[in-house]
């Protein structure tokens, strides 16, 4: 059974950071792209940031360029995000996503979906 469980999030204070954790179990992804999404209440679920199934690559979303860093451990299966600078408008879920494909993530082609991780934000 793939499971795809997120950890690391909480509440933080503006300028903050956090490091969010993927730990995927049941098959391994070297093979995948992986990415995050987050969704706010009241919001569409949107875009982070991919990374490839080498590590080598990357994308972001504008909401984390300059901030935020993606990264994977494929000896370990995990992924990682980490965000810097933290705004009152990062609080969501934050969820953890493979793709089929090994480029990049897209909304539309995710396999495997974790459960989320809360990310608030306060002044």
């Amino acid at each position: 059974q793939v499971q795809l469980v997120e950890s690391g999030g909480g509440q933080v204070q503006v300028g903050e950071s956090l490091r969010l954790s993927c730990t995927a179990s049941g098959r391994t992804f070297r093979n995948n792209a992986m990415g995050w999404f987050r969704q706010a209440p009241g919001k569409e679920r949107e875009f982070v940031a991919s990374i490839d199934s080498s590590g080598r690559s990357t994308v972001y979303g504008d909401i984390a360029k300059g901030r935020f860093t993606i990264s994977r451990d494929n000896a370990r299966n995990m992924l990682f995000l980490q965000m810097n600078s933290l705004k009152v408008e990062d609080t969501a879920v934050y969820y953890c996503a493979v793709d089929v494909s090994g480029a990049r993530v897209s909304i539309h082609r995710i396999q495997y979906w974790g459960q989320g991780t809360q990310v608030t934000v306060s002044s």
